[in-house]
């Protein structure tokens, strides 16, 4: 079954999977290829079969933020499907991904009729109201360097060899780095850049190894102590 990787429909039978394979429009699309744009009428739910794609929107002056990645297994699209209003974001492919669109009105009775798949899409969305709350608190008292240190501990997971240890994998391009933390690449190339020659990272290849996540976490709070002073 093509749709058995997809998360929330994990512990569906065959027969229901078979049914929403059937039901749902099937599309590739090119690493690169916009799938959504925000004023898009479209009000399908997507699962990410294979690849990647990023949600993002831009600015006034163009300049891109970026919400979220969703990897293959994951799905986006179920704000509209639910509300029936439009698109918050634009979806782009990130890499070239095969992607299973579902009807909204098959998506609300997919949410009717199972409810483990209702309960896992309240905690996405839960998730996301958190997030949404943690970048907004970010941008209010935080200066452009503490949001890329900030993202970088938000990034990091525990290092599955090393007991203790904290690692991102595969580290985000720095243009990523920058839309989440809502700065420029300049900016997180420049952090990174100190935070190697400080020792507090290390990295190799497409893995950033966090040498003192505490160090990391009290050199935010000093800034922000610091930021606080020259304020008054």
């Amino acid at each position: 079954m093509r749709l058995s990787g997809i998360e929330v429909l994990r512990g569906l039978t065959e027969a229901d999977l078979r049914e929403i394979e059937q039901t749902s429009a099937w599309r590739r699309y090119a690493s690169g290829e916009q799938i959504l744009d925000r004023d898009s009428d479209s009000r399908d739910v997507f699962f990410v079969v294979e690849g990647q794609v990023e949600v993002v929107n831009f600015s006034p002056s163009g300049r891109e933020v970026a919400y979220a990645t969703v990897p293959a297994g994951g799905f986006f699209g179920e704000l509209s499907a639910i509300d029936g209003e439009p698109r918050s974001a634009n979806v782009v492919a990130d890499k070239n991904c095969l992607l299973a669109s579902l009807p909204p009105e098959r998506f609300r009775e997919l949410l009717q009729k199972h409810g483990q798949v209702s309960v896992r899409v309240l905690t996405r969305l839960a998730r996301i109201i958190r997030i949404c709350d943690d970048r907004i608190m970010d941008l209010s008292t935080l200066g452009a360097v503490q949001r890329v240190y900030q993202e970088l501990l938000r990034m990091a997971k525990p290092d599955p060899v090393t007991p203790g240890s904290w690692l991102i994998y595969p580290l985000p391009r720095q243009h990523e780095i920058a839309s989440r933390a809502s700065t420029t690449r300049e900016t997180v190339a420049r952090v990174l850049g100190h935070l190697v020659s400080d020792g507090l990272i290390t990295r190799k290849e497409k893995t950033v190894y966090l040498n003192d996540r505490a160090a990391l976490k009290k050199l935010i709070e000093k800034m922000s102590d610091k930021g606080a002073e020259n304020a008054r």
